[in-house]
C-alpha cells in the first residue's frame, strides 16, 4: 500500500522530534553529526524518483545526507504533459512537499529535452506559431507554478548532437521554432520567475571539445543579446579512468572564466566498464574512491561563488540507469551500496572537508 506522502512525512518528523529532549535549547538541537549535508560546504545532492519518497531507507539517507534533490523523471515533459488537455502536477507537487518538509533545495530537471517529449507534441498538427505558443505556455506555467520554491531549472537539456560538427539536434523544437529555440526557452523561463537560476545541461562536454565549444559559443551569444543564463550543468557520466582529470578541469574552466555557476549535475562513475568483475571488489572500491576524490578536489578549486553543487545521479548502485543502458548488471557507479551502506568514498569526502 502506498502511504500518502503528507502522512508519511508527518509520522517521520514526529518520530524524529520525539527522540529529542524537550528541555534542550535551540543551540543544543543543532545537528553536528558528520554528514555530507553538514560537512560539504556546497550543496551535495542526488537524483531520485517520487516512489522513493515512501521508502524509509531512502528518506533517512536524503534527510541526513543530501542538501539538494533533482527529480530524475517526474519534472520532464513526458510525464507532466502526456495529456494535451492538462499538465499533471501531482507527482511534482509531492516531490516539492517532501523537499520542503526536509528543507532540501530542489533543482528542476528538465523543461525541454528531446528524449522526453510526448508523442502528441512530436506530432502536433497546428502551425509553427501555435507550436511555439504551446511551448511558451508550458514553460511559463511550470516555472510559474513553482516560483520561489524551485531554486533552479535545467531549461534545455542536450540540445547539441555528438560528432565533429555538434550542430543543434534536429528535434521537433528546432524544426518548429527555429535555431533560436533554446534562447526563447531561457527567456520564457526568466519571465516566469525572475529569481530562479537557469542552466543549460549536457553530457560529454569534458571530453568532447567541439561540443563544449558550441555550448560556450551559444552562451557567449546569449550574453551579447541579453538572453538570461546563470550556469552550466556538466552531467559527468564518467568512468574511473576516462576522461582525464585535466580534461574535466579544462572544460570546467571555460565556464568559470565566464562567471557561470558550475553544476556537476548527474555524476556517476563506471568502475567496471569492461565487465571484467562480477562482484564489487576492493580494487573496484579503490577505483571509485580515487575517482570520486579527484572530482571532489577539482570541484573544491572552483571559486566558491560559482559552486552550485554536485548531484549524484541516484542514491545507491541499483538505482543506476547505466546497468540497463550498457546491459551490464555488474556496475557500481554510485556513492551507496545496494543495502544503503556508504562506500569508502563517503568517509573520504568527510575527511577531506574535516581537514
Amino acid at each position: 500500500m502506498r502511504i500518502p506522502i503528507n502522512l508519511f512525512l508527518f509520522v517521520l518528523l514526529i518520530t524524529s522530534m520525539a527522540c529529542k529532549d524537550s528541555s534542550t535549547s535551540p543551540e543544543e538541537e543543532v545537528d553536528n553529526t558528520p554528514s555530507l549535508r553538514n560537512n560539504v560546504p556546497y550543496p551535495f545532492g542526488a537524483a531520485i524518483q517520487t516512489w522513493h519518497l515512501n521508502d524509509g531507507n531512502y528518506v533517512g539517507v536524503m534527510r541526513d545526507e543530501f542538501s539538494s534533490l533533482t527529480a530524475e523523471y517526474e519534472m520532464k515533459m513526458s510525464p507532466m504533459y502526456n495529456d494535451p488537455s492538462a499538465i499533471d502536477f501531482s507527482d511534482t507537487d509531492e516531490f516539492m512537499e517532501f523537499a520542503e518538509a526536509l528543507d532540501i533545495r530542489v533543482h528542476g530537471h528538465a523543461l525541454i529535452w528531446h528524449s522526453a517529449t510526448p508523442s502528441w507534441i512530436e506530432n502536433f498538427s497546428g502551425s509553427d506559431a501555435e507550436f511555439e505558443e504551446l511551448i511558451e505556455n508550458y514553460i511559463k506555467t511550470v516555472v510559474g507554478r513553482y516560483r520561489g520554491q524551485i531554486a533552479s531549472w535545467d531549461v534545455v537539456n542536450e540540445a547539441f548532437e555528438d560528432g565533429g560538427s555538434n550542430e543543434l539536434r534536429n528535434s521537433v523544437f528546432r524544426q518548429r521554432m527555429g535555431d533560436d529555440y533554446v534562447a526563447k526557452c531561457f527567456q520564457w523561463a526568466r519571465e516566469a520567475d525572475p529569481d530562479v537560476l537557469l542552466f543549460y545541461n549536457d553530457y560529454g562536454m569534458s571530453q568532447n571539445g567541439s561540443k563544449l565549444d558550441r555550448v560556450m559559443s551559444m552562451i557567449d551569444d546569449f550574453g551579447e543579446r541579453g538572453i538570461p543564463i546563470d550556469g552550466v550543468g556538466y552531467q559527468m557520466h564518467i568512468s574511473y579512468n576516462w576522461p582525464s582529470i585535466s580534461q574535466i578541469q579544462g572544460a570546467t574552466g571555460k565556464a568559470v572564466s565566464r562567471d557561470l555557476l558550475i553544476h556537476y549535475s548527474e555524476l556517476d562513475i563506471r568502475v567496471n566498464p569492461e565487465a571484467e568483475q562480477t562482484s564489487y571488489t576492493l580494487e573496484l572500491d579503490n577505483r571509485f574512491t580515487d575517482r570520486m576524490m579527484e572530482i571532489i578536489e577539482l570541484y573544491d578549486d572552483v571559486p566558491e561563488e560559482l559552486q552550485f553543487g554536485i548531484t549524484m545521479w541516484g542514491v545507491k548502485d541499483d538505482d543506476t540507469w547505466l546497468r540497463s543502458f550498457w546491459d551490464n548488471q555488474d556496475e557500481w557507479p554510485l556513492l551507496y551500496n545496494e543495502d544503503f551502506t556508504p562506500k569508502t568514498a563517503y568517509q573520504s569526502i568527510l575527511d577531506f572537508y574535516s581537514n
